[in-house]
């Protein structure tokens, strides 16, 4: 937190809570007031409602809606994307980003309610990816998807349900790759819409791997696959 704040990373707001006391507390509230960020006392309940299965240690941080590109930009841009169906763990989506940057993504897409956003947590995940990729928030998920297929996308839904391998499906450019929550998987009116839903074959007794870690296993050997056509 302090360090966002030294860098001069744009917060929306912070949120500390009330029985938090200290020179470390002190010195963010200092911080955050040369750079008029707003900051709020709250109960820790109401900052585990605002930041569910996060580790926040009472204190909470919202970058701000600047951190965000316009969807329709990464649209125009005929890159490599990933979206996100309702991925609600902050350190999932932040390793995410990383990963997504490091195999050659341009754009990550996540929507506005049910999900991360960039938090602090997540902007640490990230470790620095974030200043390198870009991310759109949208309201609609299964919109964008349609948005995205009348730009000339091919979506590509990574899901347990699906009826082939990631690494024997055909590819076709530009590439959307859409992975679901935790748990829940994509949901099934954004499933329907792909044209294409494919799985990670698993040998050990568990069904499924953690979202960043698919995110990076499908991400890479499509990279490696796409360099291999060119």
């Amino acid at each position: 937190m302090r360090e966002a704040l030294r860098a001069g990373r744009p917060l929306e707001r912070i949120l500390i809570a009330k029985n938090l006391s200290g020179p470390k507390v002190q010195e963010i509230i200092d911080l955050a007031r040369e750079r008029k960020i707003p900051v709020r006392l709250d109960d820790r309940g109401a900052i585990d409602r605002a930041a569910p299965k996060v580790v926040h240690q009472g204190v909470l941080a919202f970058h701000s809606s600047s951190q965000y590109v316009d969807f329709n930009s990464l649209v125009i841009g005929r890159g490599l994307l990933v979206l996100l169906d309702g991925v609600e763990d902050p350190h999932n989506l932040g390793a995410i980003i990383r990963t997504a940057h490091a195999a050659g993504a341009s754009g990550v897409v996540v929507p506005e309610r049910r999900a991360a956003g960039i938090t602090d947590t997540a902007a640490k995940a990230a470790a620095g990816a974030l200043e390198h990729i870009s991310v759109a928030r949208v309201v609609n998920m299964a919109r964008a998807v349609d948005e995205l297929k009348e730009a000339g996308y091919w979506i590509y839904g990574v899901d347990e349900r699906g009826d082939s391998g990631y690494d024997s499906v055909q590819l076709n450019e530009p590439i959307a790759i859409v992975l679901g929550g935790e748990g829940h998987g994509i949901h099934d009116i954004v499933l329907k819409k792909c044209d294409f839903v494919v799985s990670i074959p698993m040998a050990g007794a568990i069904s499924s791997l953690n979202v960043s870690v698919a995110t990076g296993v499908v991400l890479f050997d499509f990279r490696r696959r796409l360099a291999g056509q060119k």
